[in-house]
């Protein structure tokens, strides 16, 4: 079970926040029942890592209950893109390459 919680990193394409946190939540409270639940937040924020973690510790400036840090994480991850992968579009990598390759044509001569 220790191994699920530190392979357990949240992804957006894969998990939804609610279960995600609340399975990581379970996880936790099996294996250290007197953990108090700042601590448990605390290394379930961890899992999130980079900007997604950083906005959900912005949200709140006191310790909340999970139903608010449910909340927050559906907010910040349905309305922003914030964990989403960037994919570049084919017609940049056309044009880029265009012009990398050869960057003499498109020059003009002057009188």
């Amino acid at each position: 079970m220790e191994n699920s919680m530190e392979e357990a990193i949240f992804n957006i394409g894969r998990d939804r926040p609610m279960s995600w946190l609340l399975k990581q939540k379970d996880r936790l409270t099996a294996l250290n029942p007197d953990m108090s639940g700042k601590l448990v937040h605390e290394r379930i924020f961890r899992k999130c890592r980079g900007a997604l973690e950083h906005a959900i510790r912005r949200r709140f400036i006191e310790p909340c209950s999970t139903e608010d840090y449910i909340n927050a994480m559906e907010d910040i991850t349905t309305r922003t893109k914030i964990c989403r992968d960037w994919y570049k579009s084919p017609m940049d990598n056309k044009t880029s390459r265009s012009q990398s390759q050869n960057p003499i044509t498109h020059m003009t001569k002057l009188p």
